[in-house]
């Protein structure tokens, strides 16, 4: 029998001992993380599908993953003879698990069933049972922190690294004065939160309990006279950490035990507390309920206070991009030599290489996600796993896609660079050329103030969707400070997210197109938006590229690009060009004087 089959059976036979009728796994943690510590990867533990966003649900007689378009040809892969049934998101019709679960159980008046309630937010438990609401049948969830404990033989212990403070162009006591402000105004005692990232922001706080984000595992509690940090947990001994810890207590922050946080919340009676449903898990949603405190409901303000960005933040952005447009060039530079030579170079390979040239620049703290390094029929898959061991060669033909970032302590990093290898196809040529004019046409946007990034979404697409082409996944997520590679609230893609784009925000640009079994396609920048000036209609943003890196001109079909298009891309070049050649090798600065050459002139119009 297939392992994940075998651990699915181990499940159901759990579930029949606790008379529980359905469980519901998501992939996320007690912080409701996107990337989660190894500890809280218990989708793939079970199935094997290694993608970074599903959710599963096991009944006695139905297993199924639920994911989204990002993942569909890797799910259907990974998923094979495991019994698990893929279910496909962001798609019309979609079913999502509320609904599902209701329609299955439509003639069972009162279905049990049983989420690990540290690891699942109130607000999705929420939506299953108001998904029952006209189907008669009343579902009983039941809350079972951590059950799978009893099936995962060896389970990954909760992560504790060193911890140590940064310089963010902002002061601690002023964010937790700003949070005090937001308690006053919704009448509240204090806040909690459980988002990772913005604790990290608020106490300007980092380390490495999650791979390639620079989170640390924890909870804080900020009332009108005191502030909580739950994080304390094994003894270790770090200077690092010591000297942070000591400042911080020297600010007034208190330190508590990280797994004390349930019985200090449990002698909260009669206080009421600001919380963020969708981040808070169901464990600690209840042990709030059963103590008398007071949950008031809503979207934690952080998000958006930290998704603007101050002058330092920018400005160490914008340095951060540097050094790693000088690392970006020197790979390709390396790539394409290596290519040349016939040296046997595979997609691992060349992730590694890339690696290593970020390392060897100042301030690199690691990745900010795990390179995705893709040849041929692999760039069709949108979040491809790089195989470590025989992955596929890189061959002089076709088109080569590299997605990958890096984390400094001065900012993060996200780009895309597709590049052929030797000779392409007219189809990779034309594919290539309409995602770059989306690229461009989103670059170049001019909008009014108060524009959701929804609003731009088409200007990226608008080029594929005259050739009758479209990509599955957003255009466009928000960026953090030495942060998350992905943060909101805005973002530019097709679902309807009210939050307007304003001037400070970091955004990615990465339109793609992907062909199965054939090749994919995405260019990528991050984007800063900016102030474009103001009249009698408003006031008007657009967007700085902060990263820097050439395209590949030679791979471009002209006749597909119009003049604004190409003095768009000419301009990039020059300031690529400008900035990074005296960092170069003079060899290297040379090769990037050739890839930045103006086209213009050369341009048929």
């Amino acid at each position: 029998m297939n392992p994940f089959a075998e651990r699915i059976a181990s499940l159901r036979a759990l579930m029949r001992a606790r008379d529980w009728d359905a469980v519901v796994l998501t992939g996320s943690d007690p912080h409701g993380s996107e990337y989660p510590a190894e500890r809280y990867k218990q989708v793939r533990w079970l199935t094997g599908f290694t993608g970074e966003a599903a959710d599963l649900v096991v009944t006695h007689d139905h297993a199924g993953l639920w994911t989204d378009t990002r993942y569909f040809i890797q799910a259907a892969a990974q998923l094979d003879g495991t019994g698990v049934e893929l279910h496909k998101t962001r798609i019309p019709g979609q079913v999502l698990i509320p609904e599902w679960l209701a329609a299955h159980f439509s003639d069972t008046p009162e279905p049990v069933i049983a989420v690990d309630g540290a690891s699942i937010s109130d607000a999705f438990t929420v939506e299953i049972t108001d998904a029952f609401g006209q189907s008669g049948a009343a579902p009983i969830i039941v809350s079972s922190p951590d059950f799978i404990n009893f099936l995962w033989s060896g389970r990954p212990s909760l992560p504790q690294t060193p911890v140590f403070l940064v310089d963010s162009g902002s002061y601690r006591a002023d964010k937790i004065e700003r949070l005090r402000e937001f308690c006053r105004s919704r009448g509240c005692d204090g806040i909690l939160l459980s988002a990772l990232d913005e604790i990290a922001w608020v106490l300007d706080v980092r380390a490495s309990d999650i791979e390639y984000n620079p989170f640390v595992i924890s909870y804080l509690l900020v009332t009108e006279e005191q502030a909580f940090w739950f994080v304390l947990k094994d003894e270790i001994e770090d200077p690092d950490s010591d000297r942070s810890f000591e400042i911080l207590a020297g600010e007034g922050i208190t330190l508590e035990r990280y797994d004390g946080i349930d019985e200090f919340l449990s002698e909260c009676g009669g206080m009421s507390f600001f919380v963020d449903r969708g981040r808070l898990n169901r464990q600690l949603s209840e042990i709030i309920a059963s103590s008398g405190v007071t949950a008031v409901p809503g979207e934690s303000p952080v998000g958006a206070w930290k998704a603007v960005k101050n002058p330092f933040e920018i400005e160490g952005m914008r340095q951060a991009h540097i050094r790693d447009g000088v690392a970006m060039v020197n790979f390709l530079h390396w790539l394409e030599k290596s290519i040349l030579a016939e040296r046997r170079v595979s997609e691992w390979d060349a992730a590694v290489k890339l690696g290593e040239f970020r390392a060897e620049q100042a301030y690199y703290q690691g990745d900010s996600f795990e390179t995705i390094s893709a040849y041929g029929p692999g760039a069709a898959l949108p979040h491809y796993v790089t195989p470590h061991q025989d992955a596929p060669l890189l061959e002089p033909r076709g088109l080569y896609l590299c997605d990958s970032g890096g984390q400094y302590l001065d900012g993060t990093t996200d780009i895309t660079r597709t590049v052929p290898l030797g000779d392409i196809t007219p189809l990779e040529r034309e594919d290539y050329t309409l995602v770059l004019k989306g690229h461009i046409d989103l670059a170049m946007a001019l909008f009014p103030e108060g524009t959701p990034g929804c609003r731009l979404d088409a200007l990226a697409r608008e080029p594929l969707w005259r050739a009758r082409r479209n990509f599955g996944h957003g255009t466009g997520h928000g960026v953090g400070f030495f942060l998350g590679v992905h943060e909101g609230p805005q973002d530019i893609r097709q679902n309807l997210n009210p939050v307007p784009l304003q001037a400070g925000m970091i955004t990615s640009d990465e339109p793609g197109i992907y062909r199965e079994g054939q090749h994919g396609v995405r260019h990528e920048n991050l984007l800063l938006c900016v102030e474009k000036g103001e009249n009698e209609f408003g006031r008007w943003l657009g967007f700085e590229p902060l990263t820097l890196c050439p395209f590949e001109v030679s791979a471009l079909e002209m006749s597909l690009l119009d003049r604004s298009e190409i003095e768009w891309l000419d301009e990039y070049h020059e300031k690529v060009f400008d900035t990074l050649s005296p960092l170069l090798e003079a060899d290297v600065a040379r090769w990037l004087q050739q890839k930045c050459r103006k086209i213009a002139n050369f341009a048929d119009f």
